[in-house]
């Protein structure tokens, strides 16, 4: 038995991740009926679709025996899969980042830059971060009573925060905000290359490789200023860093800086908006944290479990095994549901509501095992801050009009949320 047409097709529609309903009430439907299933969908091979919590856990901590880098870590058609092996020398990958890696390599890699992730480190960065935070909530109260928080605020503050780690310039800024949105909302006529709906496959992989060209050609640059003159700065340990005593290969430096550049902000950003957009719409939770700010970790906690931004990655089986009870072959393909695992009714007590008092909040958002989200301390202190020094200021917020989201099935969140509010 395969999953019924439609549901799998809401799995993999990046349409529905925009809908927000429809990619929901599939995986509930799934979660119930099918918990884990074969999706059989024209133009893609068959995969596995696993949207159980404990599943997803029980994967993700077996890395031997569920890889990354044997085929595509992300859903791609069997077009796509062909035209990016022809043009990497059969690498199923157009990077190779640490996404893309299996041990031994994933774990060499994942040393070089993990020291600079860690609370300890990130505790020196507190004070400037505040300060950034400041500047964008002053920007805000001089809108007057409206702006849009996607794109006036959540896109902008943690775009700039990861650019100073790395060391991208201030006016560079809106360069790498519009390559993120055009690499992860490639199916998005809003946000994609050439602002059109994208059907066709070459063309879809040529706005993408044109992306991935700019971002190289301007690391690249990088790379070599910082090996002249090195700096504090993330930029220069990419640079100048080793793995097994060589120095990084293009492909791996460059798809370092990418994932870096992009994912380091375009998560924290979909996740903080949705969380204004919870917040707006449930107005007895927004009470409740204006009332007690110590909610504020929780809060940030339950806003990355109920927007989850990354929808989903792929893992290959690397053997004949058994998850849930269904036998699982070598080289078949799983998808990992991590919005569905965060509505988990086996996991979550009213998965469906947001509350900012959520207790023990055990969302898969960032993944888990030794694939775990290397910027997952920044991300949750950069949010933590934000609220730090919005809630204060903050005497009403309300919708101003009807949010969107993205349109994509890999990383997607709020498009615009329009909003009045008042400040102190």
């Amino acid at each position: 038995m395969s999953i019924p047409a439609h549901i799998a097709d809401a799995v993999v529609d990046p349409k529905a991740y925009a809908d927000w309903d429809r990619s929901h009430e599939a995986f509930a439907w799934l979660r119930k009926n099918a918990p884990l299933d074969v999706a059989e969908v024209e133009g893609f091979d068959p995969f596995w679709v696993v949207t159980k919590h404990a599943d997803i856990k029980d994967i993700e901590r077996q890395n031997d025996l569920f890889h990354n880098e044997d085929r595509s870590a992300t859903l791609t058609t069997i077009e796509a899969d062909q035209k990016v092996r022809a043009m990497m020398g059969g690498s199923p990958n157009l990077l190779r980042s640490l996404v893309q890696m299996d041990n031994p390599d994933h774990l060499q890699y994942r040393r070089l830059t993990q020291g600079w992730f860690m609370p300890q480190n990130l505790r020196k960065l507190e004070d400037d971060i505040r300060q950034i935070a400041r500047g964008f909530i002053d920007q805000m109260a001089d809108k007057g009573n409206e702006c849009d928080f996607a794109k006036d605020v959540a896109f902008l503050y943690p775009l700039h925060v990861i650019m100073k780690v790395i060391g991208v310039p201030l006016e560079d800024e809106p360069r790498m905000l519009k390559l993120t949105q055009e690499l992860f909302g490639a199916q998005d006529p809003d946000v994609n290359r050439t602002g059109e709906a994208v059907s066709d496959t070459e063309a879809g992989i040529g706005n993408i490789m044109a992306t991935v060209t700019d971002f190289m050609t301007y690391f690249g640059a990088m790379t070599e200023d910082r090996r002249k003159c090195p700096r504090e700065d993330l930029a220069s340990v990419i640079a100048n860093g080793k793995v097994y005593d060589e120095p990084l290969g293009q492909l791996e430096a460059m798809s370092y800086y990418i994932i870096a550049a992009t994912a380091g902000h375009d998560t924290t950003s979909g996740t903080t908006a949705g969380a204004m957009w919870a917040l707006a719409e449930n107005q007895g939770e927004l009470r409740k944290l204006m009332d007690d700010p110590s909610l504020i970790n929780s809060m940030v906690d339950e806003s990355i479990r109920w927007e989850t931004p990354v929808k989903h990655f792929m893992r290959t089986a690397m053997e004949d095994t058994e998850i849930a009870g269904q036998k699982i072959r070598k080289n078949d393909w799983l998808f990992l549901a991590y919005p569905s695992g965060n509505r988990d009714e086996d996991v979550f007590d009213d998965p469906y509501s947001f509350k900012v008092d959520r207790p023990s909040n055990k969302h898969v958002a960032f993944g888990y095992g030794a694939h775990v989200c290397l910027g997952q301390h920044l991300a949750k202190m950069e949010m933590r801050i934000l609220w730090e020094e919005l809630l204060p200021r903050l005497r009403s917020v309300e919708l101003n009009g009807t949010p969107t989201r993205v349109q994509a099935n890999f990383v997607s969140g709020p498009k615009s949320v329009p909003i009045r509010f008042e400040m102190n």
